[in-house]
């Protein structure tokens, strides 16, 4: 399975700790990471019954964007 990826607005580990409850509990725990380093700031999401808007939704809650950088097959 490819990972759901995402382009966002979580830059930092305080954006990453901020998110964390809420990712955790959409997607569990493990489920998901952002690599801050990269200038995307990439949320991979490895879990199979994510639906994107439901991610989108979520993280425009909190005050964060996420595009989809991809479908999945």
């Amino acid at each position: 399975m490819k990972p759901l990826q995402f382009i966002t607005s979580i830059n930092c580990g305080s954006c990453v700790r901020a998110v964390t409850p809420t990712l955790d509990e959409l997607v569990g725990k493990g489920n998901w990471q952002v690599d801050t380093e990269n200038p995307d700031k990439i949320l991979s999401i490895t879990q199979d019954n994510v639906d994107t808007k439901q991610v989108k939704a979520a993280l425009n809650a909190l005050g964060y964007t996420a595009n989809p950088l991809q479908e999945t097959a």
